[in-house]
């Protein structure tokens, strides 16, 4: 991590803030070994007594990248669970993302039940992202994909919800300035939208994060449970597992799945913004042992992917959202604004992060 985090800070050892919540909030409370797989087994009893009789006792959000495949298999196979898988399809699944899917399923034996978005509101609200010029260009796929796993878990009644939301590869989140906007806010939506839009949102799922934090928790008592934190999972050795085990194919990079987000982050962020949301994936990895810092600064100093490959990403993206690929470029030599230049409840959002790290319920940084 480096200053083109605006408020990064760094202490007299040359340790940033990051680093400090890792050692002195995360670490002391990242129970993976016996006592973590006890716990992992009373949250497995636990899910399993409150299912019987029901077809499913939990439901997963699965897109085919590592964390979510490998949390699928903990869950039916360490944990004896009985999960329904549910992909959201939000039209830009990479073939590998489908195939790794499909073999987990067969592998498994899991039932997979697909949401597809509708597409012609999802190309709506994508391009009216692109055009109000923020960093947070995937919140349209992100919104999407969470709002559509509660709203299918709500209407069938399934109470508790697994992630492969973990400390292991995600323990240093990106900054909002870079695209790391929390939480599912409407407000920002429908005045994006009403700026820039043309198409009526009739049936794009939106569950706003107060409706999630209150209404969803509180009322309907929906759980959300990461098993990922209670067992040790090291991505090399996950990624080698699943290849061996179902021919799971690993990825060159974290979010490799999603055609519009490997392009977002390798090429739209870096380019038009200066931000690279690698440093903070590799900085989870170096925090956690599995990166040598120095392999990877010499990573960062290069692309992930070719220019040109970027260059053919930037034509098929314009095109998928029936653009030109100089109305697209037009854009992306736009001036560049935040969320902060539209309606939003970023405040109501920072008060409700700020209780949950108080209560212990939250461990990583946000800023």
């Amino acid at each position: 991590m480096d200053t083109s985090d605006p408020n990064i800070t760094f202490d007299e050892k040359g340790w940033c803030d990051y680093c400090r919540n890792f050692h002195e909030e995360i670490l002391p409370n990242w129970y993976k070994d016996e006592s973590g797989e006890r716990e992992l087994m009373l949250v497995a009893d636990k899910i399993k007594k409150e299912g019987i009789g029901k077809d499913f006792d939990c439901i997963i959000g699965i897109s085919g990248g590592l964390d979510s495949s490998y949390a699928t298999y903990i869950a039916k196979e360490k944990m004896g669970l009985r999960p329904l898988l549910l992909h959201v399809d939000a039209g830009w699944n990479t073939q590998q993302a489908v195939s790794n899917i499909e073999k987990l399923v067969d592998g498994l034996g899991i039932d997979l039940y697909t949401e597809v978005i509708n597409w012609e509101e999802m190309k709506d609200l994508q391009v009216s992202f692109l055009k109000s010029q923020i960093a947070d260009q995937d919140l349209p796929q992100d919104y999407a994909f969470f709002s559509a796993l509660y709203k299918f878990a709500r209407k069938n009644k399934i109470k508790y919800v697994l992630t492969g939301s973990n400390y292991s590869t995600e323990c240093c989140r990106e900054p909002e300035e870079w695209g790391g906007y929390t939480g599912i806010d409407k407000t920002l939506v429908d005045d994006i939208h009403s700026k820039y839009g043309s198409h009526p949102l009739k049936t794009f799922p939106i569950v706003d994060v107060l409706a999630y934090k209150i209404y969803y928790k509180y009322i309907l008592g929906m759980e959300v449970f990461k098993p990922l934190n209670l067992i040790p999972y090291v991505k090399e050795e996950a990624e080698e597992f699943l290849e061996k085990r179902f021919g799971w194919r690993k990825f060159q990079h974290k979010h490799h799945e999603s055609r519009f987000t490997r392009f977002y982050e390798d090429y739209w962020l870096p380019k038009k913004f200066g931000y690279q949301k690698r440093r903070a994936h590799f900085s989870s990895l170096i925090l956690t042992g599995q990166m040598k810092r120095e392999d990877a600064i010499e990573r960062i100093s290069r692309p992930e992917l070719s220019e040109q490959f970027l260059r053919q990403e930037f034509e098929y993206i314009a095109h998928k959202l029936d653009l030109t690929v100089t109305e697209l470029q037009s854009i992306f030599e736009g001036r560049n604004r935040t969320y902060r230049d539209y309606k939003n409840k970023k405040s109501i959002i920072n008060l409700g992060t700020k209780a949950m790290r108080l209560l212990g319920l939250e461990k990583r940084f946000f800023r």
